[in-house]
């Protein structure tokens, strides 16, 4: 198959390119019920649309730690429950971990099992062949040698990606769903020696490489976990607050710009606590690259329950930048 540059691609539900329904819109849900939660959440996705479709997911299993270090397992059979529900074709979980042996990873984190249990497919990235990795090349990136991609994310007719709520003490200030991406490129392509994550985790331009990797593939739907976060610390270890929220986008900017107003109500320190939202290198660069919204005047974010509109009305404050937090 030939991978076209981004603008061609072909629209998928919701409307606009092939990146998505880039909207702006976020829905939360206050809860501590991920089952019904993320149900209703991806309900507002048109799950009719998922219907005989090939869909992958990207979870968050960088290491064996438990959530929100990693996607919590009720949030990822929430997620395949509701996808068969939709009579879903097929449904792939594809991982590659930073912090561990993925295989183990998933092993200990109960995927695996799930897997079995539930009829979906896992796929360990780490062992898959040299034609199963998609390239792209380094121009208007500050990648060196460009990056490869996993072809099941690039074939999949729907992609969700969830993803966890903390912040990131390695160079990423932030880890949501645009950080997320990251293990969906190659650390070392089969029979090659360069390291690409050695590059990306050295670079002084990190935070602007992952916010590159999104541009390069499509999100349908992004379910952010954050009944519980790290607001210091992360990835896999830090200080745990619990905001008690679910939120689900089409947009990946827009739901990491709400997931950062949330870390900066919770007292998240450095960039992300200093830096205006839409300052923070993630999403500067993003909304350089054009694949969500720019701003957070763009951002639409809707309470699904009375008890979200508090934290609606918090967070709207927070991204306007109409709250003093220190």
């Amino acid at each position: 198959m030939h991978y076209k540059l981004i603008t061609e691609r072909k629209p998928c539900f919701g409307g606009g390119n092939f990146l998505g329904n880039v909207n702006g819109e976020v829905f939360l849900l206050k809860t501590s019920d991920r089952a019904s939660g993320v149900r209703m959440l991806l309900g507002k996705f048109g799950l009719e649309d998922f219907s005989g479709k090939r869909v992958a997911i990207q979870a968050n299993y960088n290491s064996a730690d438990a959530f929100p270090a990693s996607t919590h397992l009720g949030t990822l059979r929430a997620i395949v429950e509701t996808l068969k529900d939709g009579n879903a074709g097929s449904i792939t979980l594809a991982e590659r971990s930073g912090m561990g042996d993925t295989r183990e990873v998933l092993e200990q984190m109960g995927v695996m099992e799930l897997s079995r249990e539930l009829g979906f497919e896992a796929v360990v990235l780490d062992d898959v062949g040299k034609e199963d990795w998609v390239k792209f090349e380094r121009e208007g990136t500050h990648w060196i040698r460009g990056f490869h991609i996993a072809k099941v994310f690039l074939d999949a007719d729907k992609v969700v990606n969830t993803c966890c709520l903390k912040t990131h003490r390695f160079g990423g200030h932030f880890t949501l769903s645009l950080k997320n991406s990251v293990g969906l490129v190659a650390k070392r392509l089969p029979g090659g020696m360069y390291d690409y994550m050695w590059e990306l985790h050295g670079s002084p331009f990190q935070r602007q490489m992952i916010a590159e990797i999104n541009s390069h593939y499509r999100a349908d739907v992004v379910v952010m976990d954050g009944l519980e976060a790290f607001m210091s610390g992360g990835p896999e270890q830090g200080k745990r607050v619990s905001p008690g929220v679910l939120l689900a986008s089409s947009d990946r900017v827009a739901v990491d710009a709400v997931g950062v107003s949330i870390l900066k109500l919770y007292g998240a320190g450095g960039k992300v606590g200093d830096a205006d939202v839409f300052e923070q290198d993630q999403l500067s660069r993003a909304a350089e690259l054009g694949f969500g919204v720019k701003s957070a005047d763009e951002i639409q974010l809707t309470p699904l329950n009375d008890e979200s509109r508090a934290d609606v009305e918090r967070i709207e404050a927070v991204l306007k930048g109409q709250v003093a937090l220190h």
